[in-house]
């Protein structure tokens, strides 16, 4: 974890010097020593069965599932032990190398696919390690994708409470000459940061709020899961340079336009991927989903406008300073203001737009039909009303 943590000094290194090999070869060993830590915990879990996992512990061919999950290990590592060493000479090759260390795996499953297409499908031998792949299909854990998750939010949350510590505490002596000693007139020039701040913050705290409703209705996470949550914590990630964007108004009006802009595309897309793992899981509900989140189930309709509020309420947000530019502030200062009272009454509005289609169904069902099977004919289009 410690080597982890010190990944993102050596990107820092790569960006600012490209062209310096150091910083590629810091990064380079980081994951030379995170392989070779990953490799011993695979050595000493097989050396004690009982760890390992039961289709493996009972398996006859233990010795290839360890050969193949040491290569799978190893193989990063591997590419940036080359990486470290072009690095000296010709550092291009070398970013090449690192990139190929991420694609690799999905090169991989893409070649196989497109041999299985132009051969067709071969009979897997009877030893087969198919147990690991990168199929999107596969189950993810769940539990590690809610801890990797919350840990982001947690970081990012952090984040922007140093940044107002740090950046808007008046200096005493300022407060004594410029301000006569009021500490209230001196934090009220800081006014535009703290709003920044607070509407930043409700965002993260929203978004995690239906990642969490998300989830607690996924019963099993798939491969795909996680890669769009992935993404979508890639974005959640910039939500502290969405809050000094904002924060930086009174500052710097000409950038007003532009700020907003990047800030409603950061929460956008941090919202819309979360969408995209409720739309995934729809689309094999039966195994990924609880049945009450499913297509006509009780909690369907109001996951489904959670999830979709962010991301219609930022693009219309994006789309309004382009014809309103001059109030582009005023926007999406509103936005970050209306979106938590929708959360509040979003429950009770789905319930209102339901009511109507509800009654339009009751009306065009038979009247002779019996109660029973005027709910039956309802459930799979509509939720009932909760």
């Amino acid at each position: 974890m410690m080597t982890i943590t010190f990944l993102p000094f050596t990107f820092s290194l790569m960006v600012t010097f490209p062209e310096v090999p150091l910083g590629i070869f810091l990064f380079c060993m980081c994951v030379i020593a995170i392989g070779a830590v990953q490799a011993l915990v695979v050595v000493y879990a097989f050396h004690f069965p009982h760890l390992l996992h039961p289709q493996i512990e009972r398996s006859a061919h233990r010795a290839l599932y360890r050969q193949h999950i040491l290569g799978i290990v190893l193989r990063g590592p591997a590419l940036c032990f080359v990486a470290a060493g072009f690095s000296l000479f010709f550092y291009p090759l070398s970013y090449l190398l690192m990139a190929m260390v991420i694609s690799l795996p999905y090169v991989s499953k893409a070649s196989s696919w497109c041999k299985g297409r132009l051969v067709g499908p071969q009979e897997p031998p009877a030893h087969s390690v198919e147990f690991f792949t990168f199929d999107l299909h596969e189950p993810l854990s769940k539990e590690r994708v809610e801890a990797f998750s919350d840990g982001v939010y947690a970081i990012v949350a952090t984040l922007l409470i140093l940044d107002i510590c740090e950046d808007n505490v008046p200096d005493s002596k300022d407060v004594k000459e410029k301000f006569h000693g009021s500490l209230v007139a001196a934090l009220s020039e800081y006014g535009p940061h703290f709003l920044a701040y607070f509407g930043s913050f409700a965002t993260v705290g929203l978004l995690w709020f239906a990642h969490h409703s998300l989830f607690l209705h996924i019963r099993k996470a798939t491969q795909s899961m996680g890669l769009l949550n992935t993404l979508s914590l890639a974005f959640v990630g910039g939500l502290p340079l969405a809050y000094q964007q904002t924060s930086a108004f009174a500052q710097q009006p000409q950038r007003e336009l532009e700020s907003v802009r990047v800030s409603c595309a950061i929460i956008f897309f941090a919202s819309i991927f979360q969408f995209a793992i409720w739309t995934t899981a729809l689309l094999h509900e039966g195994e990924t989903l609880q049945p009450s989140a499913r297509f006509g189930g009780r909690e369907h309709a109001f996951m489904f406008a959670k999830l979709a509020l962010y991301p219609c309420v930022s693009l219309l947000a994006f789309a309004s300073t382009c014809f309103l530019s001059r109030f582009s502030a005023a926007i999406f200062h509103l936005t970050q203001i209306a979106v938590p009272f929708a959360f509040l009454l979003l429950r009770l509005l789905v319930r209102l737009a339901l009511a109507p289609l509800h009654a339009l169904q009751g009306l065009s069902l038979p009247a002779h039909r019996s109660e029973g099977s005027e709910d039956d004919a309802r459930a799979p289009l509509l939720p009932s009303a909760y």
